[in-house]
């Protein structure tokens, strides 16, 4: 297995946010391994080669692409796919739920990057049970929790919500490594998951989005200042 049983940072910033730079990134990722970081997930091929020639950490990868008449945005098409091969990640992450695709059908995605990529492990972005389930068959290396909680069906849920309830339906659900990632937002909510008996967790807004990180602050004292 390519990925640690351990930490793994999400450096992500999109164009509208104050930290979108690969260079930045690349620092944040820097950042993430003197803390104790044993992985990178990152978005976009430009921001991994950045991140790779600063820290000698396995990265999963993704890029993030809106298309029209769909609801997928990670890893979407056979184009993020090529992207991310030529970035040099360890892991392709893509949304592996049952919304409606751009392109071609999630099982044919797979066969894509098994034929293009096939020392590059596959990870699945999923949402409920049946689609973990579905992951596995399709054989996806790891199952991420990464999308419970933010796509239609799940909307208003939380990765946490009745002590990681969802996370242990997964975890009971499937044989592949699980990989909890979804507003594990403290070092507690950290501990937890791996009490649980996860492979491995990202953790990306609580460490890496300060604007985030200060709007939760400013959130608590807004009705005393």
């Amino acid at each position: 297995m390519h990925l640690p049983k351990n930490l793994i940072v999400s450096c992500q910033a999109l164009e509208d946010e104050p930290l979108h730079s690969s260079f930045i990134m690349s620092k944040m990722a820097l950042a993430a391994y003197q803390g104790g970081a044993k992985g990178i997930r990152a978005n976009s091929k430009e921001d991994i080669i950045e991140i790779k020639k600063e820290v000698k950490l396995p990265v999963i990868g993704i890029v993030k692409r809106n298309y029209p008449d769909s609801d997928v945005y990670i890893t979407a098409t056979s184009k993020e796919i090529d992207e991310l091969i030529e970035s040099g990640c360890e892991v392709i992450a893509m949304d592996a739920t049952l919304s409606a695709r751009a392109e071609m059908p999630l099982a044919e995605l797979v066969s894509y990057t098994r034929e293009k990529a096939p020392n590059v492990e596959l990870m699945a972005d999923i949402s409920t049970v049946e689609e973990a389930v579905n992951a596995e068959k399709l054989g996806f290396d790891y199952i991420g929790t990464t999308l419970h909680g933010y796509t239609n069906h799940t909307k208003g849920k939380k990765l946490y919500d009745n002590d990681f309830a969802f996370l242990k339906e997964v975890m009971k659900s499937v044989n592949k490594p699980v990989i909890a990632e979804g507003n594990v937002a403290t070092p507690e909510m950290l501990k937890r998951v791996f009490e649980l008996g996860v492979y491995s967790a990202v953790v990306g807004g609580a460490i890496t989005r300060p604007k985030d990180i200060t709007t939760r602050f400013v959130d608590e004292i807004k009705e005393l200042v």
